[in-house]
C-alpha cells in the first residue's frame, strides 16, 4: 500500500505543472509501449495497438485498441492535470521598498491562507525565438526561489478573525532584495539567452514534499491530490486493465480548475475529435461510430469531499463519504455530477466485482458544491457516464489530505472496469 501512495507522491513531485503531469503521464506511457501520435497528422491505427495523443503539452488523450471489435464501444476514464495557483503576468517584476516581487493573478479558486510562509518555486513553459521559428522549453526552477510572507499578527490582529486576503497585494512572492528580473533567471536555467524569450506560462507551486502520515500511516497529505491522485491512479488501472473486444481510452484535461473551455479543456473538441478519428482510422462510417458512442461508458474521475473531523455539520447527514472507505460516486440533483442510477448501478457492479467498496456524496442541500469533468465532456461526446473520485480533505489548499489506502481502491477499480465489457442497449438493460 506504502508502495503506491509513495510512486503517487514521486509522481506529482514531478508535475508541477500541467505541462509537467502530461510530460510524466507520456513517460509512462512511452515506457509501456503505447505510440505516440500527432494531431496534425492522419491517424494509422492498427488493432492490437496502443496509442497517445496531446494537446498544447497540457491534455492527453491514451487508448487500447482491441484485436476483436465486433459491436465495439469506448471505455474511457477521465481526470485532469491541473490545480488552483497562481499565474505569472508577461510583465512580473515588482520593485520597491528594498524588495522584488512577482505579479501574479489567481488560477482557480484555492485557499488563499495555505499559500503563505511555503517554500515555493515556479514552473510551466517558455516559447524560446530560433533564427528557423520558435521552440518550446518545460522549466521547472528545482529549489526554494519564493516565498509569500504572512504579515505578522501584531500588525494584522484580525488574521484570525475571518480576515478577506486581497490578490492584488497580499498574494504577491517575494523573489529577491536585489534588481531580479525573471527573463535573466529563465535564460540560466535553460541555458539561452535573455533576448531569445518570447513568452511563457508559468505558474507557482508548493515545494513542500508529500508524505504518509497517521497512528497507523492511514493518510497521505502532498500538494496537488486534486486531481493528480486520480489521474495518476486512474492511469495505473488503465495500463492493467485489458479488453480485446473494446477500446479502452485514458483522457487526462488542462483547465478544469477554470472551467474548461480552452481548446485543451474538457469543454474543447479534443475528445470528440480524438474518438471520432479512431472510428474513421479503424475503418468505421459515421452512422457506426454514433452508435458506438450509444455502446460506450465514461468515468469522470476526481476528488470528493470527505467527512471533516472539525466540521462534520458541513456534510449532508446521511450522503457522507470517509477517507479509505473506497470510491465516491458523487450525485447532485442540478447535474453538476453526471451521474444517475443508470451509471451508478453499472459502476456499482464493477466495483463489486472488483472487491472495492462505494461511498455516496451528495453536498448538504444548502451548500452549493463544485463541478467537474462529467457533464462538460458529456456534452460532446454523448455517452453514459458517472462521476466518481477520492474522499480527501482541505480540497484546494496548496497541502491537501487523503486516504492511503484509497489509491488502491482506485487502481482495483478502473482495472476491472477496463477489463469489463459493458453491452448495453437503449432499454437500459446491461450485460457485463
Amino acid at each position: 500500500m506504502n508502495d503506491l501512495s509513495n510512486n503517487l507522491l514521486d509522481f506529482i513531485k514531478k508535475s508541477p505543472s500541467a505541462f509537467h503531469a502530461v510530460e510524466e503521464i507520456k513517460k509512462i506511457l512511452i515506457k509501456e509501449g503505447f505510440i505516440p501520435l500527432n494531431e496534425g497528422k492522419p491517424f494509422e491505427l492498427v488493432k492490437g495497438k496502443n496509442y497517445f495523443v496531446t494537446r498544447n503539452q497540457s491534455s492527453i488523450i491514451a487508448f487500447k485498441v482491441g484485436s476483436r471489435l465486433e459491436d465495439y464501444s469506448f471505455s474511457i476514464c477521465a481526470s485532469h492535470s491541473d490545480c488552483p495557483s497562481f499565474k505569472v503576468k508577461p510583465k512580473s517584476e515588482l520593485e520597491g521598498k528594498g524588495y522584488t516581487r512577482i505579479d501574479v493573478e489567481p488560477y482557480g479558486g484555492m485557499i488563499a491562507s495555505s499559500w503563505f510562509d511555503r517554500p515555493l518555486s515556479l514552473a510551466g513553459r517558455v516559447i524560446i525565438n530560433l533564427d528557423t521559428g520558435i521552440d518550446t522549453r518545460l522549466i521547472n526552477f528545482p529549489y526554494n526561489l519564493l516565498s509569500i510572507p504572512n504579515v505578522a499578527i501584531h500588525m494584522n490582529r484580525e488574521v484570525n478573525s475571518g480576515y478577506k486576503y486581497n490578490f492584488a497585494i497580499d498574494m504577491m512572492p517575494t523573489l529577491s532584495q536585489d534588481k531580479i528580473t525573471l527573463k535573466n533567471l529563465i535564460a540560466k536555467e535553460l541555458n539561452v539567452e535573455e533576448e531569445q524569450i518570447l513568452t511563457y506560462d508559468l505558474f507557482l507551486y508548493n515545494r513542500s514534499e508529500g508524505y504518509i502520515w497517521g497512528a497507523n500511516e492511514e493518510f497521505i497529505s502532498s500538494p496537488k491530490l486534486d486531481d493528480l491522485q486520480s489521474a495518476y491512479t486512474s492511469l495505473l488501472g488503465f495500463i492493467q486493465g485489458e479488453n480485446e473486444d473494446n477500446i479502452n481510452v485514458y483522457a487526462c484535461f488542462d483547465n478544469e480548475e477554470v472551467g474548461s473551455t480552452t481548446r485543451q479543456g474538457a469543454d474543447s473538441s479534443f475528445l470528440e475529435d480524438t474518438l471520432k478519428r479512431i472510428s474513421l482510422s479503424l475503418g468505421y462510417n459515421d452512422e457506426e461510430h454514433i452508435a458506438c458512442l450509444n455502446r460506450s461508458f465514461a468515468v469522470s474521475a476526481d476528488n470528493a469531499h470527505a467527512l471533516h473531523p472539525n466540521h462534520p455539520e458541513l456534510c449532508d447527514p446521511l450522503n457522507q463519504v470517509e477517507m479509505n472507505k473506497g470510491i465516491v460516486i458523487k450525485n447532485n440533483a442540478a447535474q453538476s455530477y453526471t451521474t444517475d442510477s443508470y451509471s451508478a448501478a453499472i459502476f456499482m457492479k464493477i466495483c463489486a466485482k472488483a472487491d472495492v467498496p462505494v461511498q455516496f456524496f451528495n453536498n448538504r442541500s444548502d451548500l452549493r458544491g463544485g463541478g467537474t469533468l462529467g457533464n462538460i465532456s458529456c456534452s460532446h461526446a454523448s455517452i453514459a457516464t458517472i462521476d466518481i473520485g477520492l474522499p480527501q480533505l482541505a480540497m484546494h489548499s496548496c497541502m491537501e489530505s487523503a486516504g492511503n489506502k484509497d489509491n488502491e481502491y482506485m487502481v482495483k477499480a478502473i482495472k476491472e472496469f477496463y477489463s469489463t465489457k459493458i453491452k448495453q442497449d437503449t432499454l437500459g438493460k446491461v450485460e457485463m
